[in-house]
């Protein structure tokens, strides 16, 4: 993975002392608040419901083990609130109904983002001064700019991969950061990227999705898709370019900003997005673009050439770390333990099936570690469970983690004999859950527990869902199911791209739930990316999980046989249509107001 050099270490020491600089101003009153708050966000500090919230950049999900114990540290020592905030936090939640508000806690974004709720702002510097010494910052995941450029979770050792996008990520992060065209957009900008035939990044979600490929002459380069997005209006990206050559990439991302940056709407940002121009403007924005991309390469030389030097420079940083590259055999006995302790442990046996994929060097996997169980919320981990993660990191994974967008971790450099004790480990950690793809490997944003945008909580919803649907056996014949749940229209829980997907809505104060169905992140088990579509009126917070049950029930009625295998529940979703669908959840809404 990707280590700072020198500049790149005294560039974020340096932001930081900036930022410190800029809090004791805004304390003793010489920064006011308005001049503080761009300040602040810039740095990746917002305030929410209850409290600050923080977040630190991933750059396309990669993790060390040094980098996950300071986040250890940080949620152990700095994630608590004023006591008088928390408790009148509390009282509202129990208002509410619950009240539930982990502290101490980090939470792994769909950005692949870490986010921490309760940090005070009188602490915001020692915390930021604390992740600088681990390369670690919030510059850019706020903002109208470039956020973090997110990336396939398996970059670098998934055997149906053309080429590693990590290097080209890299380059990207270092050109856009603070990069003064691209500071002051009219709205934020979201970049992804996969180097395999399986889109595991959901690059048809983003401003701009890059799928490495070969053209008919075997040369590498990009498929570029530009306007996608959630939010208001979902959108998938339209593809400008069906081949371009990689060297080219910077400068044709470029020419997309500049025609976003000219032509994109500053006066209402619901449609400020660059979804709404591309799909508005159509055939003249893709002209726009290449006209301007022209101008870049003609006129101006092509200043953002990736130059072969620097991309062989790059590729160094993402060599095969040392301890896996050791060419190690796999060991018969190991793999006969392995063997047997499975067949005697069913839950080992699902773990194995569930949360391990093959990898490009035959002796090596990779695994998927889950956050997904009762009573902790999607994506959130404690200050224990990120120290033990860095201690699994280090002694199974070469010292290197992945932040996947479904708010899971992947160990990308697992010996097949490591398996074992790997699990065993998990499972003490608690971090075994056998659920990767399963209805319980949900994502979900905070929501309104913690986020002052939302309409809705979220986690109250993953919790009874997850409570319900505690039977392995049951999941394991439910099959996978893609389960996603927002808090709000903003999308953070990536309701659109669910099989089903669940948006919290405001009536009349009151929480209510849309449920939508058949939609996808584009993976192999979705099919094409597309949004789902509302099946009827909005539910009652209440009478959510009844319909999800609903909607399971109808699926397995109807389900049909496919060779060896079944229909699963897309697919069967996109064979029958929605109706059927529809129908099962309007009696559960029809019952509960005869209850009523």
């Amino acid at each position: 993975m990707y280590r700072y050099n020198e500049f790149d270490k005294a560039f974020v020491a340096s932001r930081a002392a900036q930022f410190r600089d800029q809090i004791e101003r805004w304390q003793n009153g010489t920064l006011s608040e308005d001049a503080f708050r761009p300040l602040r966000l810039q740095n990746g500090w917002y305030v929410q419901r209850h409290a600050p919230m923080l977040r630190v950049a991933v750059p396309y999900g990669e993790l060390s083990s040094a980098q996950l114990r300071v986040l250890a540290r940080v949620a152990r020592e700095y994630d608590e609130p004023d006591a008088e905030v928390y408790r009148h936090a509390l009282e509202a939640q129990r208002k509410l109904g619950t009240a539930r508000l982990p502290t101490h806690h980090a939470h792994f974004t769909t950005r692949t983002n870490v986010q921490f709720n309760w940090i005070p702002l009188s602490k915001a510097a020692d915390v930021m001064d604390l992740l600088a010494t681990v390369d670690m910052h919030g510059i850019q995941t706020s903002g109208n700019c470039i956020r973090n450029i997110s990336c396939d979770e398996r970059a670098g050792v998934a055997p149906d991969e053309i080429a590693d996008p990590r290097p080209f990520a890299e380059l990207m992060r270092q050109w856009t950061t603070l990069h003064p065209e691209f500071a002051f957009l009219p709205r934020k900008f979201k970049i992804a990227i996969t180097g395999a035939t399986e889109d595991r990044a959901a690059t048809g979600w983003h401003d701009v999705g890059l799928r490495l490929v070969h053209d008919e002459n075997g040369e590498l380069g990009f498929r570029v898709a530009v306007g996608g997005g959630m939010g208001r209006t979902p959108v998938i990206g339209v593809v400008l370019r069906e081949f371009l050559p990689w060297r080219q990439i910077m400068n044709y991302i470029e020419a997309v900003v500049r025609v976003y940056n000219q032509f994109g709407r500053r006066d209402n940002k619901y449609k400020a997005r660059i979804k709404i121009l591309a799909k508005a403007e159509g055939q003249r924005f893709i002209d726009e673009v290449e006209e301007e991309f022209r101008q870049i390469v003609d006129c101006d030389g092509g200043p953002h050439t990736i130059a072969q030097a620097e991309f062989d420079r790059m590729t160094t940083h993402f060599a095969v770390p040392p301890q896996a590259a050791a060419g190690r055999a796999v060991d018969p006995a190991a793999a006969t333990a392995l063997q047997t302790a499975a067949r005697q442990t069913p839950q080992l046996q699902r773990w194995l099936e569930r949360n391990v994929a093959p990898h490009k060097e035959a002796s090596m996997r990779i695994v998927t570690l889950s956050f997904k169980r009762l009573l902790q919320a999607p994506g959130d981990a404690t200050a224990e469970q990120l120290e033990r993660l860095a201690d699994l990191v280090d002694r199974f994974s070469a010292g290197e983690a992945r932040v996947t967008h479904t708010q899971n971790i992947v160990l990308p450099w697992v010996h097949a004999d490591d398996l074992l004790p790997l699990w065993q480990a998990a499972v003490d950690v608690r971090l075994a859950s056998a659920n990767v793809h399963l209805l319980t490997d949900m994502i979900s944003c905070p929501g309104g527990d913690f986020c002052a945008l939302a309409n809705a909580r979220s986690l109250p919803v993953a919790q009874s869902i997850m409570e319900r649907y505690q039977d392995l056996d049951e999941l394991d014949d439910i099959g996978e199911i893609d389960l996603h749940i927002s808090g709000c229209i903003n999308s953070c829980g990536h309701h659109h791209s669910g099989h089903i997907g669940i948006l919290g809505v405001d009536k009349d104060g009151a929480e209510w739930y849309q449920i939508t169905l058949g939609g996808s992140d584009g993976s192999a088990r979705s099919g094409e990316a597309r949004p789902g579509k509302v099946i009827g009126p909005s539910f009652a917070a209440h009478e959510v999980t009844d319909a999800v049950d609903a909607v399971i029930g109808c699926y397995l009625a109807l389900r049909e046989q496919k060779s060896e295998r079944r229909e699963t529940f897309i697919e069967t979703v996109r064979r029958v249509g929605l109706e059927p669908f529809k129908a099962a959840a309007d009696a559960v809404r029809a019952t509960a107001e005869d209850a009523a």
